[in-house]
């Protein structure tokens, strides 16, 4: 294996460990959606690095774009319904 090639696998790696860390830990949920598409996108790239290109397809579609569309979808329906009963309240 090439010096190059166990570098960039790090470098996956690593990225990928602290997008995931960066998404569990956001305290604003928008953000943490964001990140974790963006970690589904990385996610496929280590699949395809993997030789596994089927998988990476699946995880960049359904994982990343089907999944972060319904998650956006939820975190803003919640920050409505908390606008509205912050509004309630007040």
């Amino acid at each position: 294996m090439s010096p190059i090639l166990v570098v960039f696998d790090l470098v996956l790696l690593t990225t990928l460990l602290a997008l995931a860390a960066a998404a569990i830990l956001s305290p604003e949920p928008r953000r943490a959606v964001m990140l974790f598409i963006a970690f589904g996108l990385w996610l496929s790239l280590v699949w395809a690095r993997l030789s596994a290109p089927d998988v990476a397809l699946a995880e960049a579609a359904i994982g990343a774009g089907l999944g972060g569309a319904l998650m956006l979808a939820a975190a803003r329906r919640a920050a409505c319904r908390q606008s509205l009963n912050g509004e309630d309240q007040s």
